[in-house]
Parts: structure tokens; sequence; C-alpha cells
């Protein structure tokens, strides 16, 4: 009688268990899909400017040559974008095990914003659903075990305020239209294969310098400074994004290839490597 009763039990606690966290992913979905709406939402009007190469006269040469290769004339300025991406994140130091992740990600260009939305498997059975954004001038990072337990929860604060608009900056190469004079970037000339370009967005400035190959492709983009998280505190740290496999998607080249790092003092802790798998304009 007593195993009978222990099977029921344990049948009825694996039943509550299952449905609680299908309640708890379903929640979280719904507040991840507002703060997508809510992103959205706060894009500016749509618009029939196209691009022009007369648009870049004024840019640096190595810019100018960057985006006369990706984009076609005529092309529309774009308003908002969504891709889904596949990868894998280290979390921890370079001797930590690389776990596989896919997400699905939301830019609007005016204003600057994004919203990536990631499940990262950490162990079989074991996803870590990881939200990282920047929306209306505000920085944020969350991270919930099967949707339920919370891991990380930064933000907003200066520090994450500067990091994610850094994050948004780097990533303008799948919507380079962005970077078109009156996209809200400034171009300042440094050499023959870069240039430096500055973002402002509510009280917050960042700045990233622009590497291009002999290709007129963006290589890879540097921060001087990038807040970094050490022991309960921000440390501002250098850090490089680099992109590779530039390919066409609905008439912009774009890379579809990228990984990040720490450039550290004992050497680069590269810590996200990823795939753009699909990428939708509008």
């Amino acid at each position: 009688m007593w195993l009978k009763t222990f099977l029921i039990f344990l049948g009825a606690f694996f039943v509550g268990l299952v449905a609680t966290l299908f309640i708890s992913k379903s929640r979280l979905d719904r507040e991840n899909a507002r703060l997508v709406d809510e992103l959205l939402a706060d894009a500016g009007p749509e618009s029939d400017r196209v691009f022009r190469l007369e648009d870049l006269v004024r840019l640096p040469e190595p810019v100018q040559r960057y985006l006369a290769h990706v984009l076609t004339e005529g092309q529309p300025y774009l308003r908002t974008v969504r891709l889904r991406q596949s990868g894998e994140f280290l979390m921890g130091d370079a001797m930590a095990a690389w776990k596989p992740f896919t997400a699905t990600q939301h830019f609007t260009v005016d204003p600057p914003g994004f919203v990536w939305d990631a499940s990262i498997v950490m162990a079989p059975l074991l996803p870590v659903r990881v939200v990282d954004a920047y929306q209306a001038g505000e920085g944020a990072l969350r991270a919930k075990i099967l949707s339920v337990v919370s891991v990380v929860n930064a933000g907003p604060g200066p520090e994450m305020n500067s990091g994610e608009l850094i994050r948004y900056l780097a990533e303008t190469g799948w919507f380079p239209t962005a970077l078109l004079p009156g996209g809200g970037v400034g171009w300042q000339s440094i050499d023959e294969v870069s240039a430096r370009a500055t973002l402002e967005h509510r009280g917050t400035t960042v700045s990233l310098v622009f590497y291009f190959n002999n290709r007129d492709e963006v290589e890879r983009v540097y921060a001087e400074a990038r807040y970094r998280e050490v022991d309960g505190a921000f440390e501002p740290t250098p850090w490089t994004g680099r992109f590779s496999n530039y390919q066409v998607r609905n008439g912009v080249l774009i890379p579809l290839d990228g990984e990040v790092a720490w450039n550290l003092p004992g050497g680069d802790l590269t810590y996200w490597r990823g795939h753009v798998e699909e990428i939708a304009f509008r």
C-alpha cells in the first residue's frame, strides 16, 4: 500500500512540476512578447527615404566604400529588423564549456533599440532563458533557469545603458542604413582602413572604431571600454566584435557570422559565436 501511495504522490509531483514549468514558460513568453511589442511601437514612422550615393560624400573614405559596397542605390532606409540566430555561448572563464543557443532578435533604428531573446542549453533538459535589451534609453539583462529561477537581473543604470548601446552600434552591420547620415551615428576619420562611429541617445554616448578589410567590409569593431561585470561590480574593459561570411540578404550585403570577446591582459576571452539563420527588414 505504501508503494502505491508513494507512486501516486510521485506522479502528482511530476505532473505539478511540468504544469508549473509550462505556466512559467508561457508567462515569460508573454512578457518577452510585450517587450518586443513595446519596442516596435516606439519605432519612428514609415518613410519613403532611400539610399543615394551622394549621401556618402561627407563620410570618411573607408565608410563611403563600405556603404557603397553593401547597399544598392535606391535601398530604402530600414526601420525595423528581425533576425534568428544560432551559435555558442561561454558562461564563465576560458576553461568553461561552450553551450549552444538559439535566439530571436528585434531591432529598431529610430530610436535605437533591440530585444535579444535567447535560450541557452546548459545541460540536457536545462535551458536558461536570456533576454538582453536596450529600450527607451535603458539597458537590461535578465536570465532564468527553466524560465523560473532568476539567476541574472541587471540594469538599467549608466553602465548597462552604455554597454547595451555599444552592442546596438556594433550590430548595425546587419542593418547598415542605420550608419548613413541622418541615422544618429557620427563619423570621425582615422585612416584608410578605420573610422570612429559615435552614437548619443538619451544622455548616453558611446563610440566604436570600425575596421574595414580589403573587400570594403566591416571586419571588426573595437570599444576601448565596455562595462564588464566582475564580482558584482562593473569594470570598463576593452571589447572587440568580429564579423565575416558576408552574403546578400533582402538586397543588403551583411555578415552572417560573428564573435565577440573581452580583451583581457592575459589574452582575449571570446564568449559569443553566432550565425544569422534568417533576417527580415522593414
